[in-house]
């Protein structure tokens, strides 16, 4: 995988997804109707904006209009999460591989921009929601504290402290990041703790 002035996002991208997988395969239907830390989100809205949200990303990396693909997508059955991510991921996969596909333009809710930086952001994108599916769950589970170092320095060039975080659906006409502002991280805090407090996301209180 050639790359010239930039960090390769796809093997951080696989490693994304397949971490992801492994977690949505643990989704059980009685878990669906849990809470995550996106409050718009119980378990199940969460996953089937994951899902949506990869098949925009394959459909971006094709070339279409990723934008006219809703990022969310209903009536998966109960069990059925798993099998649908992972077609979705499949298609994503291929549909980035290309080393032209890395320089390539491509349209996203935040911009026009070239094809390492659109596929940097979902990384972030993938690894938050995955920390997020996590919380919602509610079980000891041990995520690639490399993965959240990636999406954070993401997160940090461009959702810097100067930048207003005034929260709004990506699709919306203004662009504005769907993000709450900045709060601060604990003292102890791990890299997933980290990249949530960045992106303005409090973790579940638990009785």
């Amino acid at each position: 995988m050639a790359s010239t002035g930039f960090t390769d996002p796809r093997p951080v991208h696989v490693r994304a997804t397949e971490q992801a997988a492994a977690l949505i395969g643990s989704v059980r239907p009685a878990d669906l109707a849990r809470p995550t830390p996106c409050s718009a989100y119980d378990v199940r809205a969460l996953l089937g904006h994951v899902v949506g949200g990869t098949l925009r990303l394959a459909v971006v990396g094709e070339g279409g209009d990723g934008l006219a693909v809703v990022p969310a997508v209903e009536g998966v059955e109960d069990d059925g999460w798993a099998a649908a991510y992972d077609e979705v991921r499949t298609r994503a996969l291929k549909a980035w591989e290309s080393d032209e596909r890395m320089t390539t333009p491509a349209r996203v809710p935040w911009g026009e921009v070239p094809g390492h930086a659109a596929l940097s952001g979902y990384v972030m994108e993938i690894v938050t929601h995955t920390w997020d599916l996590a919380e919602g769950l509610g079980r000891p589970c041990e995520l690639d504290p490399d993965l959240a170092g990636f999406a954070l320095a993401i997160g940090r060039a461009v959702l810097p402290d100067s930048r207003p975080r005034d929260v709004a659906s990506p699709d919306a006409a203004d662009r504005k990041p769907p993000f709450h502002p900045r709060r601060p991280a604990p003292g102890n805090a791990g890299p997933y703790e980290e990249l949530a407090a960045w992106l303005g996301r409090e973790p579940l209180v638990r009785p």
